[in-house]
């Protein structure tokens, strides 16, 4: 039977190959854009149903069975809604800002490797591009902002440009430590020096980056308890309140992306991403010939299945964490950006270097 996968899926591969590679990357786009479509909407259907379970509610219910049809019945009512755009604002640019969003959120998985076949584009410099991609997102919340001709728009674009400034700097010195262990920017490079067991991956000697990592990605993408560019008492939805139907739409479709993309990104540059935590000569041998056997050995191996939990564990821990803490004050979230995790990478990337050089550890040799 899994022979018999294998053998198609290798057949797809060599009909893709031999195509031209127009055809070849719109079919790769579409593989890569339609499940991952599919995934934010449910995303949103599973934070309903998971903080509602930790609140002691129901969450959606009514539309199919056990609610599971609601993203789709939101998703028709967002469409049919009329777009209002505010009188005096820049129509060109109000319209511009969502796409630009939407853009820039799914450009960044073009380099994200789902296994070690499985990537849209392999580039060399694939960490550097994630960085252009991600800071770009910030043109489309001040644009939103500016265009709409409202001062509570504007205010939320720009303590959503504060904040995204402040936590990309503490995020990119958290990707200098991986990178100084590593020696690439290649992310499925960066995924191959963590091979072995659960205590070969990065998180061990870059713990604090990776905590670090973790929090400025929660607050790049403006999720609770960073929330404050939409912090109802103030702002009432921050810099899309202008915003209706589609247009709304688009922005939120563009958080989720981001979300599931930072879980992503932290799967694989801390945790291995397509790597499997056991290693299959230290669990012992299996007969070829037992399906129960060949089914323990497709899931203890590497593949796309590790780095589908992985992502999926990070995405949870997004609405625990909105679940869990309260918002914090905007100068609180301002003072731990710049006062304390910002030094607190620096101070980690001197020990690492100091690692290296003395080569201490594994990771350092």
């Amino acid at each position: 039977m899994f022979d018999y996968i294998v053998n198609y899926f290798n057949i797809l591969l060599a009909y893709f190959n031999g195509l031209s590679i127009l055809p070849y990357t719109l079919i790769l786009i579409t593989m890569i854009m339609v499940p991952l479509l599919i995934l934010v909407a449910y995303y949103t259907y599973a934070e309903r149903k998971i903080i509602a379970s930790m609140q002691g509610r129901l969450g959606p219910n009514v539309v199919g069975p056990k609610g599971l049809l609601q993203p789709f019945a939101d998703g028709v009512k967002l469409f049919f809604k009329e777009i209002v755009i505010p009188t005096d604002s820049n129509k060109f640019l109000f319209l511009l800002a969502p796409i630009i969003t939407f853009t820039v959120a799914f450009a960044a998985w073009a380099v994200i490797p789902f296994d070690s076949v499985l990537v849209l584009s392999d580039i060399n410099a694939g960490l550097l591009y994630i960085l252009a991609m991600t800071s770009l997102g910030i043109y489309g919340i001040i644009i939103a902002g500016w265009a709409s001709n409202s001062k509570y728009a504007l205010l939320g674009a720009m303590r959503s440009a504060a904040l995204i400034i402040a936590y990309e700097i503490a995020m990119g010195f958290s990707l200098v430590g991986v990178i100084m262990v590593s020696g690439s920017l290649n992310l499925g490079d960066i995924i191959s020096i963590q091979k072995g067991s659960f205590f070969n991956w990065l998180w061990v000697p870059l713990f604090p980056l990776f905590i670090i990592y973790f929090i400025a990605g929660v607050a790049e993408t403006n999720r609770a308890p960073f929330d404050v560019a939409e912090g109802e008492s103030e702002l009432v939805a921050g810099f899309h309140v202008e915003y209706s139907g589609m247009g709304f739409a688009v922005f939120f479709i563009a958080e989720y992306a981001n979300m599931i993309l930072i879980s992503a990104l932290t799967a694989i540059l801390f945790f291995g991403g397509w790597l499997s935590p056991f290693s299959v000569e230290s669990l012992g041998t299996f007969a070829v010939n037992d399906f129960t056997n060949n089914i323990i050995l497709f899931f203890i191996n590497d593949g796309i299945h590790w780095f589908i939990l992985k992502t999926l564990f990070f995405m949870f821990c997004f609405i625990w964490f909105r679940a869990t803490f309260p918002r914090y004050r905007y100068d609180q979230i301002m003072r731990l950006g710049w006062k304390i995790l910002i030094p607190l990478t620096l101070v980690w990337i001197f020990v690492e270097m100091l690692f290296i050089h003395y080569k201490i550890g594994p990771w350092f040799n």
